[in-house]
């Protein structure tokens, strides 16, 4: 078992009932969810000791979260409560060729305006064994990203490895307001996880494919791991490829550069698609835990893509998968025939 912290925006997401519009609603479930979150719930299910840092609200709606974490066994000491909001997102979920929407209603969240006093990350980074951030929280305000950076100051400290999703959002900031925050804080990662729009958005690179189209050949994505990886001596490299078929139709796989070879996953065409949102996060905690495990890299890319390919199949943010299901995933076990 190993120590894992996350850091980043717990939210509420609450959405319509199966595939119906925003319109047609009358009611709403609500789940938990958000990138780092996401990551902390798929590594405690795979049985690491997993730390998640947020600010929650004192009320009720905070806590109503906080003990959605508490239910996957993941530790909330660390978790600053105050401010008066949890951020919220509405998800409609859609199909065929009509695509999801998300709309976020997360302005002036607890965690946006926490200051650097509500975390003490040397005692967090103390004994951790691994950091997981993405580029949604230095994305909610200035301050944010100041303490994502210490963060990653404290966690180089005490020896912890650091990986970050780029997840780009271009609701939150822009493109310009991504590169010069985050190249910045690329000195301190040691895995950098993220897609082809993430890459260009977030870094400023340029793919030469035609993501629309789904064009997801890996002679047009191993140029820009290799610069990726000259550019800030990465240890990994590792980018997610999507081909986006239909809503519910897509083909998913991922591609990882050690600095020395490529390394390609095995591919999974995943039809019909339950819900899709949480899926690059259930990739980065397979990801994680298969390194975590000592798995050689070519097994532990296969396994962040089984447990991605898995969380197509579930409903909500959280990758509820166990270890057992992906690997037999892993192995071709894709019949979906009934356990008795």
């Amino acid at each position: 078992m190993a120590k894992v912290v996350t850091f980043g925006e717990l939210m509420l997401r609450l959405s319509p009932s199966n595939n119906d519009r925003f319109v047609q609603s009358h009611q709403f479930s609500i789940l938990p969810g958000g990138g780092e979150a996401n990551v902390a719930v798929s590594c405690a299910i795979l049985g690491h000791d997993v730390y998640y840092v947020t600010k929650l609200p004192s009320h009720e709606i905070g806590t109503l979260a906080l003990d959605a974490l508490r239910s996957h066994g993941i530790n909330t000491q660390f978790i600053a409560r105050g401010g008066e909001r949890i951020g919220l997102y509405y998800a409609e979920t859609g199909s065929a060729f009509r695509p999801s929407k998300v709309i976020y209603d997360r302005a002036h969240s607890a965690i946006a305006q926490a200051d650097a006093e509500d975390f003490d990350f040397d005692t967090i980074m103390r004994d951790a064994d691994w950091f997981h951030w993405t580029g949604i929280t230095p994305a909610l305000s200035p301050q944010l990203a100041q303490i994502v950076k210490q963060a990653c100051q404290a966690a180089k400290k005490h020896g912890v490895k650091i990986s970050v999703d780029l997840n780009y959002r271009n609701k939150l900031w822009t493109s310009q307001q991504a590169i010069q925050t985050m190249r910045p804080l690329m000195e301190y990662v040691d895995v950098c996880i993220g897609n082809e729009e993430d890459a260009a958005k977030c870094l400023g690179y340029t793919v030469n494919a035609n993501i629309q189209c789904g064009e997801t050949e890996h002679k047009h994505y191993e140029p820009l791991l290799k610069q990726m990886m000259q550019d800030f001596g990465f240890q990994l490299v590792v980018t997610t490829l999507r081909e986006s078929y239909s809503a519910t139709h897509n083909g998913w796989k991922a591609l990882l550069y050690d600095g020395h070879e490529m390394y390609y996953s095995q591919y999974y065409d995943i039809n019909p698609i339950v819900d899709r949102i949480g899926a690059g996060d259930a990739f980065a905690a397979g990801l994680i835990h298969g390194l975590l495990s000592d798995m050689p890299l070519q097994k532990a890319l296969d396994f962040g893509v089984a447990a991605s390919a898995l969380k197509h199949t579930i409903v909500g943010d959280f990758n509820l998968s166990s270890q057992q299901e992906i690997v037999a995933l892993m192995n071709g076990n894709t019949n979906g025939r009934v356990q008795r």
